[in-house]
């Protein structure tokens, strides 16, 4: 008997859409990648093989190709940049500090960026990750930590500290 990969799709769903805002931004889009990540979960649902992984894994891959389309779709794409003429005064601090981190994340490349929306977006843990890209555990330890510091690198010659290294970074935090 093989078992269904979305039996318990609701911790499925948040860990789904969490990657996906990680990768897009929440908000409408992310909620209507989610949707197709699901739409195609369902329609190929008996091609799921857990031989082969967990269904979270099934579903990221599956996740991070609807991001891709979605990315490749949009034709006005462009990284957050903070406004020339807003002051950190205008604006409130915590959103100065999003929008530094955005446009941050927004300079690393396409595999750095999708390693941190899978470790803090999707919540994997390094040997997940390898799972799922195919990777030595190792290989994706050290591809985080040489992805975190450069974005902490980066952050510091903005003009913004880095404060610590625990905890899990929200879109709008960095470790």
């Amino acid at each position: 008997m093989r078992r269904d990969p979305l039996a318990n799709p609701a911790p499925l769903i948040r860990r789904v859409y969490s990657y996906v805002a990680y990768r897009i931004g929440d908000g409408p889009d992310a909620e209507d990648v989610t949707s197709e990540v699901f739409e195609r979960a369902l329609r190929y649902r008996g091609s799921y093989d857990e031989s082969r992984g967990e269904p979270l894994h099934w579903l990221l891959g599956i996740a991070r190709r609807c991001v891709e389309d979605a990315r490749s779709a949009r034709t006005t794409a462009s990284p957050v940049e903070p406004s020339e003429t807003a002051s950190p005064e205008d604006v409130g601090g915590d959103v100065v500090r999003r929008m530094e981190l955005a446009t941050a994340i927004a300079g690393l490349d396409e595999r750095a960026r999708d390693l941190l929306a899978l470790r803090y977006g999707a919540d994997l843990t390094a040997r997940q990750i390898g799972q799922v890209l195919g990777l030595k555990t190792n290989a994706v330890e050290v591809a985080l930590h040489r992805t975190l510091t450069r974005l902490r690198g980066d952050l510091d010659e903005g003009g913004e500290s880095a404060r610590g290294s625990a905890g899990n970074p929200t879109p709008g935090t960095l470790p």
